[in-house]
């Protein structure tokens, strides 16, 4: 099967790609565009390692496939941080919630789309698809809720 021409923006910046049909949005952007902040886990959309905003939705660039990106805005964590740390980046250093980072990337993204003044019981429900082996997701909740008290 033939490559597919899709355009897409990634981060802000557009871009004409010929890619092949079979390939997801997570092979897309980190193969084509050099973006590894997606990561690649478990490939059957169970970890959340590459959740990545698309229209301002958190999706799983391992189900999505690249033909699929065409004529969307997508967002990875390299794309927020053109000046500096985001706050809710910033609480989750503060609030030390990560350890090996692998997850942190697809978790950071998934919390963007959080409501404001998210109780407790919101925050892991809409973290619930993003998995983490290291900080048993206390210090992740903790970082979220702090950006939802400021909102």
């Amino acid at each position: 099967m033939q490559a597919v021409s899709i355009t897409v923006s990634v981060n802000r910046h557009e871009y004409r790609l010929s890619v092949p049909p079979w390939w997801t949005a997570a092979e897309v952007l980190r193969n084509m565009l050099a973006l590894p902040g997606t990561k690649i886990g478990c490939e059957i959309g169970e970890c959340g390692a590459c959740t990545v905003l698309v229209d301002g939705e958190p999706l799983l660039g391992c189900l999505l496939l690249a033909p699929e990106m065409d004529g969307h805005h997508i967002l990875t964590i390299e794309g927020l941080a053109e000046s500096g740390l985001t706050p809710l980046q910033q609480a989750f250093l503060d609030e030390a919630a990560f350890q090996c980072g692998f997850c942190t990337p697809g978790m950071i993204l998934a919390a963007m789309a959080i409501p404001a003044n998210a109780d407790e019981r919101a925050i892991r429900e809409a973290l619930a698809g993003n998995l983490c082996r290291c900080t048993g997701y206390a210090s992740i909740v903790r970082a979220v809720q702090a950006i939802s008290r400021s909102a």
